[in-house]
C-alpha cells in the first residue's frame, strides 16, 4: 500500500486524531498563557523576582519530555492529565519571557502620563501597559504553541490524545507493512497543524495589534 492510499483508507481516524492533537495543544497553550502572563505580570517589576521566574520556566525545559510523563505518572497516572500538566509547564518560559520583556519594555514616561490624569495602577496595567506590551506577549504565545505542538506527540507514551499515536505506532511496528506509512501520516500531520496554527496566530496578531504599535 502507497503512503497516499494508506492515508486515504485511515483518513477518519488520523483526521479525529487530528483534531484531538490541535485541541490539546490550544487548550494548553491557553492554560500556559493565563498562568504565564500572570506571573510575568506579578514580577515585571522585580528584577529579583523575574531572573526566579526565568529560571524556574527554563529550568523546566531542560527534564526531557519522556521523564516528564514519567514522574508524573505514579501521581496522575495514564492519559489526558498528565499530558495536560506536562504541555502547560513545557509552555511556560517563552509567554513568561516575552510577559516580562513586553512590560519591562513599555516607556516610564508613558506609565507617568497615565497615572497623571488620574489612572490608578491597575488601570495603567490593564489599559497602557498590557495592550503596549500585547506582540510581545502574544509572540511569546505563539512560540510556545509551536513548541507544544511538537511535545504533544510524546504524550502517546502515556497514552495521551493526539497525532502521536500514530508516531509511537508506526515505530514499535518498524518493519512491519504499513509501519512507515503510519510514521509518517502522524509526523505530516503534525507539520501540517503546525503550520495552520502558525497562520492563524498571526492573523490574530493582525487584528488585535493597532496599525501604531505594529508600525514601531
Amino acid at each position: 500500500m502507497s503512503f497516499w492510499e494508506f492515508v486515504a483508507d485511515r483518513w477518519n481516524r488520523l483526521l479525529v486524531e487530528a483534531l484531538l492533537h490541535v485541541s490539546a495543544v490550544v487548550q494548553c497553550t491557553v492554560l500556559a498563557a493565563v498562568i504565564g502572563v500572570g506571573v510575568g505580570v506579578a514580577v515585571y517589576r522585580s528584577p529579583v523576582g523575574s531572573t526566579i521566574a526565568t529560571a524556574l520556566t527554563s529550568a523546566v525545559l531542560t527534564i526531557p519530555s519522556f521523564a516528564l510523563l514519567g514522574l508524573l505518572i505514579p501521581v496522575l497516572g495514564l492519559g489526558v492529565e498528565p499530558t495536560v500538566v506536562a504541555l502547560v509547564l513545557y509552555g511556560l518560559l517563552p509567554i513568561v519571557r516575552n510577559t516580562i520583556v513586553g512590560l519591562s519594555g513599555v516607556d516610564g514616561a508613558v506609565r507617568d502620563a497615565a497615572r497623571g490624569i488620574g489612572m490608578t495602577r491597575l488601570g495603567t496595567l490593564t489599559r497602557i501597559e498590557l495592550r503596549l506590551a500585547w506582540p510581545a506577549i502574544l509572540t511569546g504565545t505563539r512560540i510556545s504553541a509551536q513548541m507544544l505542538m511538537g511535545i504533544a506527540a510524546i504524550a502517546a507514551y502515556v497514552r495521551g490524545p493526539g497525532l502521536g499515536v500514530e508516531i509511537f505506532a508506526g515505530l514499535t511496528r518498524a518493519g512491519s507493512a504499513n509501519a512507515t506509512n503510519q510514521a509518517i501520516a502522524g509526523t505530516l500531520g503534525i507539520v501540517v497543524l503546525a503550520l495552520v496554527l502558525d497562520g492563524v496566530f498571526a492573523l490574530i496578531g493582525r487584528f488585535t495589534t493597532s496599525r501604531g504599535i505594529r508600525g514601531q
